[in-house]
């Protein structure tokens, strides 16, 4: 028997019962008349406090409350991918149907269609034995990707009988087993799985492959690992939305979750319309065959926001379990806490730093925790790498989202306004970033890419940290009074920033650039500095090199040279020759 209740009171999405109605802690409830869909957050003798994740005006108390006997859960099943949901999984395409371009409070739909049939190929056959993992049958779900349905992780037993290979609904019985206790259980393609319990794994790697996003500034100087965690903090126009959609292009992971926190409704407009549009350059395919949308905009009731991470979180783990690498774009997750904040404020709850709850930090970490690159336990390997946008307001990094942040992820793309001003994208500033991943992805870097690529990325970072000192110095005495070899850094530095660091996301070839080519871009810009190091060592004046256009046509190469046509370089090289050689006779 489900728990029942009336409503005593309501404060926004916070709805109370008086005295313990026998609900259960994080138990979905139906609340009202309409059956608006809440979550039991807090039990005590005097009363049972609910959070609804939909609007609560014309709620009125006394009004029934019915228990659902489960946690919030997602449906996992063919048709998640080229989806785009609510924060609680509800398929938006269907809501519209139904009630138009506003979500009806009430409204009821399937999460994922329960009418279509699937071309299924079953794996097992009777006799085998089954555990937690073990692959049923296979689904192509998409044109890119192929959906496992795969053993509930707390059964193991012996395949009793299956159906043929056809065609079936996502609630048709696939296989019968026996469990290990003697009880027959039906397995179809359907599993449910609560929103806030992280799904098992086998064993967690440590991180030692790179995601490879094809920015430049991403893959060579601050690169984020497979499984890892990565923060975007900047304030309002510095491009943080704009950097996470070029890592969902053009990442190498093979799910892309994107959730949309908080943010406005034309953002999340613009995502469908782009992604709908784009063709993956790995499989040829729509990029929706192999992304699921999450929206949860600003208008959006904040309960249904502070839940929006976790239905995000608990599908990636379910491709991840499947052997897939997922990446999750989270934008942003500092509305995420400000749902937090609201809802804490609405339980009367004692306020931290900046209204936030005390429990901010734990909430943050336990979200940033389930990233990881892991062995399942049907023994194959996947990732899911999680990739949050901070929000700070001002962009005033010392608050406490953005603080609490940096103690969880790994990797601190800082954005920087002035930059973004400049109309250098993206803006991440090189000076205040960083990453804790080098170390780890050395050996891959040397191993796949080339030996030099850390001691060429290295120099890039030392040349770089050099402008900016010499640059203090430049602006109290300017630079006139600096020797060549300091003036040679300042342009060599140039070079760097709009050659290399700078890149247009609308351009064929800018867009993204392979790691060979990344290389090779940094080996030419490196050669120009020690071939002009050695000229400034024989007493050439700088002025003299800066007649040449050699440092235009080497900023120039993230345009010239194809991604394809890397043998290019070798002209540039000789351009370079005959610079140096040209100042050397010019001189002699």
């Amino acid at each position: 028997m489900s728990a029942r209740g009336k409503i005593y009171g309501i404060n926004g999405p916070i709805v109370t019962l008086e005295g313990n109605q026998g609900f259960s802690m994080s138990e979905m409830v139906y609340v009202g008349q309409r059956r608006l869909v809440g979550e039991v957050i807090g039990l005590s003798r005097k009363e049972t406090t609910i959070q609804v994740f939909e609007e609560t005006t014309g709620l009125r108390p006394g009004e029934p409350v019915e228990g659902a006997g489960t946690g919030i859960c997602v449906t996992l099943a063919p048709g998640i991918l080229n989806n785009i949901f609510d924060g609680i999984q509800r398929p938006l395409k269907a809501i519209q149907a139904v009630g138009g371009a506003f979500i009806p409070t009430g409204v009821n739909v399937d999460f994922l269609d329960r009418k279509k049939r699937w071309k299924t190929k079953l794996c097992v056959v009777p006799g085998d034995r089954v555990e937690p993992g073990t692959v049923l049958a296979e689904v192509p779900e998409t044109g890119a990707i192929t959906h496992k349905v795969l053993t509930p992780p707390d059964l193991c037993g012996v395949v009793a009988a299956t159906v043929k290979s056809g065609e079936y609904t996502i609630d048709e019985p696939l296989v019968l087993v026996e469990t290990d206790g003697g009880e027959k259980r039906k397995l179809s393609m359907t599993q449910r799985w609560p929103i806030r319990v992280p799904r098992p794994v086998g064993r967690r790697f440590v991180a030692e492959r790179p995601l490879i996003t094809g920015q430049r500034i991403l893959d060579t100087l601050f690169p984020i690992a497979k499984g890892g965690t990565a923060a975007i903090p900047g304030g309002f126009g510095t491009g943080k939305t704009m950097t996470q959609h070029q890592l969902a292009k053009w990442s190498d992971a093979d799910i892309i979750i994107y959730i949309g926190c908080g943010e406005r409704g034309n953002e999340m407009t613009d995502v469908l319309e782009e992604f709908s549009k784009l063709v993956d350059p790995k499989s040829g395919k729509l990029l929706m065959d192999r992304t699921v949308l999450i929206a949860n905009t600003s208008n959006m009731p904040v309960a249904a926001r502070e839940a929006s991470i976790y239905t995000g979180l608990t599908l990636a783990e379910y491709y991840r379990d499947m052997g897939y690498h997922v990446a999750i774009m989270a934008d942003s997750t500092s509305r995420w806490a400000e749902a937090l904040r609201e809802l804490s404020g609405r339980l009367e709850e004692m306020p931290a730093e900046e209204g936030f709850p005390a429990y901010l930090a734990s909430r943050l970490s336990a979200f940033y925790e389930r990233a990881g690159y892991v062995e399942n336990l049907n023994g194959s390997e996947g990732s899911v790498t999680i990739i949050g946008a901070v929000s700070p307001q001002g962009g005033d990094f010392s608050e406490p989202v953005t603080q609490n942040t940096k103690r969880f992820v790994r990797c601190f793309l800082a954005l920087d306004k002035s930059l973004a001003y400049a109309r250098h994208y993206p803006a991440i500033n090189w000076l205040t970033s960083y990453t804790e991943y080098l170390n780890d992805l050395a050996p891959w870097y040397q191993e796949h890419v080339g030996p030099d690529f850390i001691s060429c990325r290295n120099q890039i970072i030392n040349i770089l940290t050099t402008e900016s000192r010499l640059n203090e110095i430049v602006k109290l005495i300017g630079s006139d009074v600096l020797p060549d070899d300091q003036k040679l850094v300042l342009e060599i530095a140039r070079v760097i920033r709009l050659g290399f660091l700078q890149q247009n996301a609308f351009h064929a070839e800018d867009t993204f650039v392979p790691l060979e080519k990344q290389l090779r871009m940094m080996e030419t810009i490196l050669y120009l500095y020690e071939k002009c190091k050695a000229l400034i060592e024989m007493n050439m004046p700088m002025a003299l090199l800066r007649e040449d256009s050699v440092f235009e046509k080497i900023i120039a190469i993230k345009y010239d040279v194809a991604n394809k046509e890397l043998n290019k370089f070798n002209e540039y090289k000789k351009r370079i020759d005959d610079f140096y050689q040209k100042i050397m006779d010019a001189n002699a």
